[in-house]
């Protein structure tokens, strides 16, 4: 079983991730945190038994197998590069950059050490979604023509803060797009260009200083693929009683799902075709993240590949990154490609 170093005392490490490694036998060992302090009282609250003074303390443990990464979004490169030159295989939450090349130099830096760089896009691994990429593989819609994936909703209090006040990092653009793109690109293929708007809807109760710029908190996008399939994306946080969901429309059929871009283990899954209109049976549902971290696994263990490889992250951020580019000027944007260019510049 995977023993983890956890780089970042993040919500989403103490939410989801620990409990989804413990519920599969996995272990998180040790925790590094943005200071030591933090580290040790992050190590206190969730009974993880060693905190670490840095990250490169943590990186020099026999016991770390490896590591899920969820410092903050610029220190992702900085941190998987340091666990690729380490030996110890790598999970790294998402966006798993904030720039191509960046993660690039992620992919590479994996590659050449032989360890396995997987990103935690949890929503490939939800069970409805895997139904979703079966019937659509046994040909039941017939071929891809457009897509619709929406994913807005309101944002809970807890996560209140640098998301709605920093124009840098916040917004639902690059918090969620890149989890929309992780499910879509499985299904469209390879994105080519993308066009969006975004705007502010929320009258939200955080403190902006005087003529501060804010981050949106909805974005309406749409993404050409490879062979003209369109995909139409809604991403928010002002629309609290939204349902977020799939509808993906081909020659012989649709597939329409819901609940099915959420962290929780639901969903349902109706298929219309010339047969007429019937729902899919999923027997048992499995927490998405415990079957992404079952999947590092067999990466770690087999070799096969992970649910989400650093390649596959690394096009997702190239996504999010041209409908943030699009939504900021009102253009269209191309979709840079993945493994050109390096920050060293090297091709990779």
């Amino acid at each position: 079983m995977v023993r983890w170093g956890l780089i970042g005392g993040s919500d989403i490490a103490a939410t989801r991730m620990i409990p989804a490694m413990r519920a599969i036998g996995q272990t998180p060992v040790a925790v590094s945190s943005s200071s030591a302090q933090r580290a040790e009282l992050f190590a206190d609250r969730h009974d993880i038994a060693s905190s670490c003074r840095d990250v490169d303390d943590l990186l020099a443990r026999d016991d770390v197998d490896a590591v899920y990464i969820s410092s903050v979004n610029r220190l992702h490169a900085e941190h998987t590069i340091a666990a690729a030159a380490a030996g110890k295989h790598v999970l790294c939450e998402k966006p798993v950059a904030l720039d191509v090349a960046d993660a690039a130099d992620m992919v590479a830096a994996c590659e050449r050490a032989g360890v396995v760089f997987a990103v935690n896009h949890h929503l490939p691994a939800h069970t409805a979604n895997t139904v979703i990429r079966q019937i659509i593989a046994a040909g039941a819609v017939g071929e891809i023509k457009s897509i619709r994936a929406f994913f807005a909703y309101e944002l809970a209090p807890r996560l209140h803060g640098w998301r709605l006040t920093d124009p840098s990092v916040g917004g639902p653009i690059l918090d969620l797009v890149p989890h929309v793109a992780s499910v879509v690109n499985k299904i469209a293929g390879t994105p080519e260009s993308a066009t969006a708007i975004k705007v502010r809807q929320g009258n939200w109760d955080v403190e902006v200083p005087d003529g501060a710029e804010l981050p949106e908190d909805t974005c309406m996008a749409v993404v050409r693929y490879s062979g003209d399939v369109l995909c139409q994306i809604h991403v928010g946080w002002a629309t609290p009683y939204a349902r977020n969901g799939l509808e993906i429309n081909g020659t012989a059929g649709s597939v329409v799902a819901t609940g099915v871009l959420w962290a929780d283990p639901i969903g349902t899954v109706t298929v219309v075709n010339a047969d007429g209109r019937h729902d899919v049976a999923i027997e048992r549902h499995v927490d998405p993240y415990q079957a992404t971290l079952a999947s590092f696994e067999r990466a770690v263990s087999t070799g096969e590949p992970p649910m989400v490889t650093g390649r596959e992250g690394a096009l997702a951020l190239a996504l999010t990154l041209a409908v943030r580019r699009a939504a900021a000027g009102g253009t269209v944007e191309r979709v840079e490609a993945v493994g050109t260019r390096s920050r060293a510049g090297a091709r990779t």
